[in-house]
């Protein structure tokens, strides 16, 4: 397996998008990852350049996602890096991006608690077919 897995700390930066697909639920959003450094020469803590991800959670991972996260909350993301590259603009640039397909979310508990609560796995779809357009 040659996947690059990253494990990222940063915070929720727009809505969970949630949607029921034909192969399953789905679910993503923006993240954003700003390091911290000491600078000496100003003997205080200094925020470096913020760099955005695009997290994607599939399956369970993504219903629970979108029940549980907010937007500015702080997370810790694991998964695999997928680098996009996009076609050439009217001016000949290319644009890139960076996704992470997401293996494991959680809250950071560094900056605050948290109350974990146990899914019970039944039989019941959790949308009707007919109105998640799948049927």
């Amino acid at each position: 397996m040659n996947d690059t897995l990253v494990t990222l700390v940063g915070h929720v930066a727009t809505q969970i998008d949630f949607k029921e697909t034909v192969t399953g639920p789905s679910a993503r959003f923006r993240f954003a990852v700003t390091p911290r450094y000491f600078d000496r020469r100003t003997e205080a803590w200094t925020d470096g350049t913020t760099s955005f991800y695009t997290v994607w959670a599939r399956r369970v991972l993504a219903v629970n996602l979108a029940s549980s996260v907010s937007v500015g909350e702080p997370l810790v993301v694991h998964g695999r890096l997928r680098v996009r590259e996009g076609p050439p603009d009217g001016e000949g640039t290319r644009w890139f991006s960076a996704d992470i397909d997401a293996i494991a979310v959680g809250h950071d508990l560094n900056r605050g608690t948290a109350a974990f609560r146990r899914v019970v796995k039944t039989d019941t779809p959790l949308m009707d077919p007919q109105e998640a357009g799948v049927v």
